[in-house]
């Protein structure tokens, strides 16, 4: 053929297809012929919107299920995919619904995947409907009320083709099923490979209609938060099981009988044994060494105790143990060195370390990675294996009682790819040296507080994101904080330290700083413009050092501020109007111990967060805003306490199976304030508290009343001011007060009645005010020292010595520490006491009845005069009666 006629015989042939294309794609076909992009049935439709009309929709999720003619493809809609060649729908994935699921599902034949959450609460009355699904593979209903249909398991023995079933919080401990036979075979039974029934209220009763939900085909079983005493012994022989989760149990758990019930085939398949937070009782026993398959086992948090079996240490596979915050005792065995653990830790427990002869055989833990050894009595000797292995990412020795230095050849040869370390809460004394080189490349975490390191801070590494040198003897400034430039620090604790100098203004390297602490130090002078940098500040705790001037204004920016405590420094000029209004987060606020003046800005009144206000020792004057009340934390009983906890989780790159992963790191706020006249320091039960501590400035007028209406307040001190006027009568509505301190100022008028209603105050003092009248009777306020109300003059009554007018001087106690004879002349006054008022009290009643015996026209007049205060009494009280009588109809 002539090439120029094959050309354009081509040419034709590539236009025919492209036109045959477009033709087919025009009729919905692809080039095979086949249908594409094909509405939804009918039928589908209209089942669908069938169950719309049953399920309560709050957050409009199935907003754009519409029977109108433009939103008719059903295949479009939220939650809804087809198959783009039938028009069937094949999955259903809804959230955030209520009401009830009806039987109209069962006309979605070609439904594979269905995943329903009710947070609200939905109700299946009915699940013979789910029999029909005959494609059905993956089933997920959370929230779902399924309990009536106790036949539910039948129904789902029916679905061949379901390998995964989901049934969450679905309230499943009031079924009721026929108990199991022992002699059925399960074998071909549930084509269930995944199995979740987690969250239901389950006990050890479920297991009779779980039986045939589960085969050989069963490879992933999840238990968790139910209140389980045991697992039955058919669950060893589930020959396909690999992963089995038993989280969060609420009934104890004996885990050598546990572990017994698995032993059959089970236990050669079984991969992942996870029981956290399960009340697991008893050794980690003998009975362990039976499960060759292992490799995952994390029991932590539970009440397991004795020693760990050596036959542990030697299960070939075992590559993850977590079994941390238990009782575990003894020491580590040398079998240790037979592992081929990656990840070990066991943290808080009673383990006693380990021995000479079993840190030989540690060196052989060559494919460690993951150490978390804190709380288990290492020391005192810095244990030198550690240096050894050479593939650790992670490293937690902390408050083991090391009290040593750190070799060097510890930091000179450390691995680069090291990205967490933890030598905390030891006595480890020695200069740091230089880290730049170590943690390369990496997000890192290094935490050395509470020790004994000295010398200036050594340069670390740009990319560390977590930084705590708390609680040491450094010393020197802080000029290696503008070498950090990468960004990445979100934690940096130096507190407690003899740092001086001031901060450098390099803080705009921080955007993701959250937590910042240099409280207890020396640094002086001004803060930094740059601080208006960290938008994402979440702490900042300064107290205790010598920064002067006012508060810049840029700290406004830092409006995700919740913690600031700038106390005990010498900051100056006016308390910020723009802390109210810009700060809104805030809960903890303290000023105290500075050089601030002028009036308590209304703006603070703003802070509906904050449960503790400390502006004391400064020089504010003007009267307290009557606004308080609006602080709403302080103003509600029983509240949720504020989360003072900040868990920080570091990346960490899993080599091994090549996956992200995370290092979790604590942080509790703190704060060092007044209480009951002592400083003390409150860090764990800090968001209960709610405080407001205004004493020693010159704040005049009167206490507010509104200030009363803050029921969930627990400490309140205006001592050491100039206040005056009355203490409102409705303070007693105060119920929740443990503390309060009203000493030295200008109080003036009764101490109020209802006072006698604050059962829970245990420190209270109103010394030093010009209070008068009687101390009202209650158990607590007689419970205080006299001292506590001395230096009022006019005050009389217990707890102190001074009587009240009218009282009886004789029921009067002796003062404490009287002598025998002081005590005998009262006895002899007390004696003539008697007799005089006996003897008047004879001649009285004589002269009296004796003028009546003698004088007749007197007795008859004395007479007369009782029968008429008799008849005028008796009438008073039928007008009463009669009253009352009428009042009750």
């Amino acid at each position: 053929m002539h090439p120029q006629v094959f050309f354009i015989f081509s040419l034709l042939l590539l236009d025919l297809q492209t036109i045959t294309t477009n033709q087919l794609v025009a009729m919905g076909r692809d080039t095979n012929g086949v249908v594409i992009n094909k509405k939804c049935i009918d039928k589908d439709r209209r089942a669908l919107l069938d169950l719309k009309t049953r399920l309560q929709d709050p957050k409009g999720v199935l907003s754009t299920w519409k029977t109108e003619e433009e939103a008719d493809d059903c295949c479009k809609w939220n939650g809804v995919t087809c198959n783009g060649t039938t028009g069937h729908v094949t999955q259903l994935e809804l959230s955030g619904l209520g009401g009830e699921i009806g039987p109209s599902l069962s006309d979605l034949a070609y439904l594979e995947q269905f995943a329903l959450e009710c947070p609200e609460r939905c109700v299946i009355e009915n699940i013979d409907w789910l029999a029909n699904l005959s494609h059905l593979q993956t089933l997920s209903m959370e929230g779902i009320f399924i309990a009536k249909a106790n036949h539910w398991v039948d129904v789902f023995q029916t679905l061949q083709k379901l390998s995964s079933l989901t049934l969450y919080k679905c309230d499943l401990s009031q079924v009721m099923y026929p108990a199991y036979s022992s002699s059925f075979d399960n074998s071909f039974s549930s084509s269930i490979q995944t199995l979740e029934l987690s969250n239901n209220n389950l006990n050890s009763s479920m297991y009779h209609w779980l039986f045939p939900l589960t085969s050989n085909n069963l490879s992933t079983l999840d238990l968790s938060e139910n209140m389980l005493d045991g697992i039955p012994k058919y669950f060893g022989n589930l020959c396909g099981l690999t992963s089995l989760r038993i989280n969060n149990n609420s009934a104890p758990i004996k885990f050598p009988d546990f572990l017994r019930n698995l032993s059959g085939c089970t236990s050669d398949t079984l991969q992942l044994l996870q029981a956290i937070r399960s009340q697991l009782t008893g050794p980690i026993s003998d009975e362990i060494q039976v499960y060759s398959s292992l490799k995952f086992l994390n029991l932590f948090n539970n009440h397991l105790n004795g020693a760990i079996s050596d036959k542990l240490w030697e299960l070939p596979m075992l590559e993850t143990f977590v079994a941390f915050s238990n009782f575990l005792s003894g020491a580590i065995s040398e079998n240790i060195g037979k592992s081929k653990l990656w990840k070990l830790h066991l943290s808080n427990n009673s383990l006693n370390g380990v021995s000479d002869r079993s840190a030989d055989h540690m060196l052989n833990m060559s494919y460690v990675e993951y150490i978390d050894l804190s709380s288990c009595k290492l020391g005192p000797r810095f244990p030198r294996w550690i240096q050894k292995l050479k593939n650790l990412t992670r490293l937690d020795i902390a408050n083991n009682g090391i009290s040593d230095s750190v070799p060097l050849d510890f930091w000179n040869k450390w691995p680069s790819q090291l990205a967490y370390l933890n030598l905390s809460s030891n006595n480890i004394t020695m200069e740091v040296p230089d880290l730049l080189s170590n943690f390369n490349g990496l997000s890192s975490a290094i935490d050395l507080s509470s020790n004994n390191l000295y010398g200036p801070i050594p340069n670390v590494s740009s990319t560390v994101m977590l930084l705590n040198l708390s609680r040491n003897k450094f010393s020197g400034g802080i000029s290696f904080l503008c070498e950090i430039v990468g960004g990445y620090l979100y934690f940096l604790d130096l507190s407690n330290n003899f740092l001086t100098g001031q901060v450098p203004d390099c803080l705009w390297n921080f955007k993701s700083l959250d937590v910042l602490n240099l409280g207890h130090n020396n640094f002086f002078g001004r803060l930094p413009a740059s601080i208006e940098s960290l938008f994402n500040l979440e702490v900042l705790y300064l107290y205790k050092n010598k920064f002067t001037g006012e508060l810049p204004l840029s700290l406004k920016n830092c409006t995700n501020l919740k913690f600031l405590n700038l106390g005990v420094n010498n900051f100056s000029g006016n308390v910020p109007a723009w802390i109210g209004e810009n700060l809104s987060k805030l809960y903890v606020l303290s000023l105290s111990a500075n050089n601030f003046f002028g009036t308590i800005p209304l703006q603070l009144c703003q802070l509906v967060n904050l449960q503790l206000l400390d502006l004391s020792k400064n020089n504010l004057f003007g009267t307290i805003p009557s606004c308080m009340n609006n602080l709403t934390t302080m103003v509600q009983e029983g509240l949720i306490p504020t989360r003072t906890e900040y868990v920080f989780s570091i990346p960490w790159y899993n080599p091994r199976y090549a996956h992200q992963d995370f290092i979790f790191h604590s942080y509790f706020d703190h704060a060092t304030i007044e209480w009951q006249g002592n400083v003390r320091e409150f860090s764990s039960i800090l968001g209960l508290l709610r405080i407001i501590d205004l004493s020693s400035n010159n704040l005049t007028g009167q206490f507010p009343y509104e200030l009363t209406n803050l029921h969930g307040l627990i400490a309140l001190n205006l001592s050491k001011n100039a206040l005056g006027g009355e203490i409102p009568w409705k303070i007693g509505d105060m119920k929740k007060l443990l503390t309060l301190d009203i000493s030295r100022n200008n109080f003036s008028g009764g101490i109020p009645s209802s006072m006698a209603q604050m059962t829970s105050i245990n420190y209270l003092d109103v010394s030093y005010n010009n209070l008068s009248g009687r101390i009202p009777s209650s158990t607590q306020l007689q419970s205080f020292e006299p001292s506590r109300y001395s230096g009022n003059a006019g005050l009389c009554g217990p707890p102190i010595t001074k009587n009240c007018i009218g009282d009886d001087e004789s029921e009067v106690p002796p003062t404490l520490g009287e002598s025998e004879g002081g005590r005998e002349d009262v006895d002899e006054l007390q004696r003539w006491f008697y007799i005089g008022g006996g003897s008047g009290f004879v001649t009285g009643f004589w002269i009296v009845c004796g003028t009546l015996v003698l004088n007749r026209h007197l007795r008859h007049a004395f007479f007369h005069f009782l029968d008429r205060v008799k008849n005028v009494v008796y009438v008073k009280v039928m007008v009463f009666i009669a009253k009352l009588q009428r009042a009750a109809l």
